[in-house]
């Protein structure tokens, strides 16, 4: 492994690349420098590995000694104490009419090491699954998306990653959509979601320091 770049800053914590390289593999993964404490930091980069090597684990990478793979990630939201990261791993095997790629994500909360899911984004008891399920559902239909199965519900705890302004779900290839479709991805805006919003977990956190007045 190599440190190869480095990335958007916030404060004193930064984000640089590594890059895993063996052969038939070459992923580039992120990795936080700079935190004060070294048990988060810790704990942090040990998670987003453990994230990486699932991709990897999940391409069949050992299995198949005729694939080929890369990988690397975005930078999703870098604010207020919170990083999202977004992951993408793609596998080719001689011979196939066409590789495949997964994607992962993970938000953390860069002061205590937490990894955030889904459900501590949302007010306990707010049915958020069902909320957000009806709005893909809307947007499925609206977008005239082609279908290989019928969408009913997000899962309790559905992959997503945050930006400043929406919470993002996305659905993997062939989940419910052709290959050609390329990953479902819904952007559903805080503003459309404000009333089961916990204002003290990640989403309240950033709205709260956008609203907060500018230092004199």
């Amino acid at each position: 492994m190599e440190q190869i770049d480095t990335e958007k800053r916030e404060g004193r914590e930064r984000i640089i690349t590594r890059r895993l390289i063996k052969p038939r593999l070459n992923v580039h993964y992120p990795q936080v420098v700079g935190l004060k404490n070294g048990l988060v930091r810790r704990m942090i980069n040990n998670s987003i590995l453990d994230a990486v090597y699932d991709l990897i684990r999940l391409q069949g990478y050992v299995k198949d000694p005729a694939k080929t793979m890369t990988g690397g990630y975005q930078v999703k939201l870098h604010r207020n104490g919170l990083l999202s990261l977004l992951y993408d791993n793609y596998g080719y095997a001689q011979g196939a009419a066409h590789g495949m790629t997964y994607q992962s994500s993970q938000t953390f909360n860069l002061e205590d090491g937490s990894e955030y899911r889904l459900e501590d984004l949302f007010k306990p008891g707010s049915n958020y699954v069902d909320r957000l399920s009806d709005i893909i559902r809307r947007e499925f239909k609206s977008r005239d998306i082609p279908m290989l199965t019928e969408f009913k519900a997000i899962d309790r705890n559905q992959s997503f990653y945050l930006t400043d302004q929406a919470v993002v779900i996305y659905f993997q290839l062939y989940e419910y959509t052709p290959y050609v479709y390329g990953f479902p991805t819904f952007e559903i805006p805080f503003h459309d979601i404000m009333d089961i919003i916990d204002p003290n977990r990640p989403i309240g956190r950033l709205l709260n320091a956008q609203t907060e007045p500018a230092p004199a």
